[in-house]
Parts: C-alpha cells; structure tokens; sequence
C-alpha cells in the first residue's frame, strides 16, 4: 500500500468537512452570494504568489535533475500563467490587478503561507512534498465532488469546478501523489510521521482557508 493511501485516514475526514462546509455547498449549488467568493478570490492570489516560493525551493532541494526540472516548470507556470488567468478571472467580479495586489493576507492565509514556505525552506525535500500535497488533492477531490452533482448555472462558479475537476488539474494532483509515495517509500516510521503530521497541518488549513473566506476574516486589531 503506498504511504497516500494511509494518508486518506487523516485526509477523508477533512475532504468531507470542506465539502459540508456552507460556502463550498453553496458553490456547488450555484448560489453563492458574490462577496465571501470575492474574498476568496482576492486571498487566493496572495496564497499564490507564495504557493510559487515553495516550487523554487522545490527546485533547489530536488534531489534529481528530472524532479528539479519538474518545480521549475511549475514555478514559471505559476507566475507566468496562473496568475495571470487568476487575474482574468478576478475580472468576471468585478476584481482589478490592483485591487488583487493590494490585499492584505488575513490571518489565516499569513499563517497558512508561512507554514508552507517554513517547512519549504528549512525542512527536507519530503517535508515540502507532504506540506504541498493538500492544496493540490484537496482542491481536485472538491472539484471532482462538486462535478458529479452536476456544475451550477453560474458560469463562474461551474468554471471553478471544471478547472479543478478538469484532466488538466487531476494530471498534477497524480503527479504530486505520485511524487509522495515515492518520497515516503523508504522513509523511516519517525519520517513517515512528521509527513503524516504536516500534511494533516496542511489539509487543516485547506479547511480554515474556506472557512475564513465564508466569514471574511480580518484582523481583529
């Protein structure tokens, strides 16, 4: 049994909380009021320009040339291209560059991206892949939930879920599966653990990310 496969015990349980949770549901249904996806879409691109520093430690602590040319790929892609189609689709609501560069993490995404690029800078290569892993399967297993109920007639919101759900999408979450289970394959049970422990820190926050944009949180002072 590959090590994702023992990771689904930790993971199903927060899958299945995202997908209870009112803001994804009302996303799937296509009823969504506007302002909490907003937010979300605002903070996504915060989240992103920091998801891009863990893919260029990835390439610093690859350990073959092959993996190393892999997150290189993803960091010109992220900064090349998802942002900029982010940056189209922050247009359909009414959201400009500007007002994309100028968001202020809240305090859910500030501790969510220095998670990620802490583990990144100071933890092994292993380390990062298990901190990495639960944006991109949790994001595919919502989307590909969300679809087999059938896409809403928003065509925002149905965008959201075809791009998840979409082969493009399930080909990186594979690869990033993939790329776990041969990190872990001959890892000691103590390294297994704190990868088991990262990614549950990881998933956790996936939750907190929707949840926070539900709320619209800020910054109490």
């Amino acid at each position: 049994m590959g090590f994702t496969e023992d990771l689904e015990e930790v993971a199903e349980p927060v899958w299945r909380a995202i997908l209870d949770h009112p803001m994804v549901v009302e996303l799937g249904e296509g009823t969504l009021d506007e302002a909490p996806f907003r937010y979300w879409v605002e903070q996504d691109y915060y989240y992103l320009r920091e998801y891009a520093r863990v893919f260029a430690h990835g390439a610093a602590k690859a350990p073959d040339l092959g993996r190393m040319g892999t997150f290189a790929e993803l960091l010109d892609s992220t900064i090349n291209t998802e942002m900029d189609l982010h940056r189209a689709y922050a247009a359909d609501f009414g959201i400009s560059e500007t007002d994309l560069e100028a968001t202020e993490p809240s305090p859910t995404t500030r501790a969510y991206t220095d998670f990620l690029v802490r583990v990144a800078a100071t933890g092994t290569f292993g380390d990062l892949v298990a901190a990495l892993l639960p944006c991109m399967w949790g994001f595919n297993e919502t989307g590909n939930r969300l679809a087999a109920e059938g896409l809403p007639s928003d065509d925002r919101y149905a965008e959201w879920i075809e791009t998840y759900s979409g082969e493009e999408f399930t080909e990186l979450t594979d690869w990033c599966l993939d790329l776990m289970d041969d990190v872990a394959a001959d890892a000691t049970p103590e390294r297994r653990e704190r990868y088991r422990e990262l990614f549950h820190t990881s998933a956790r926050y996936e939750y907190r990310f929707w949840d926070a944009a539900w709320r619209r949180e800020g910054w109490a002072v």
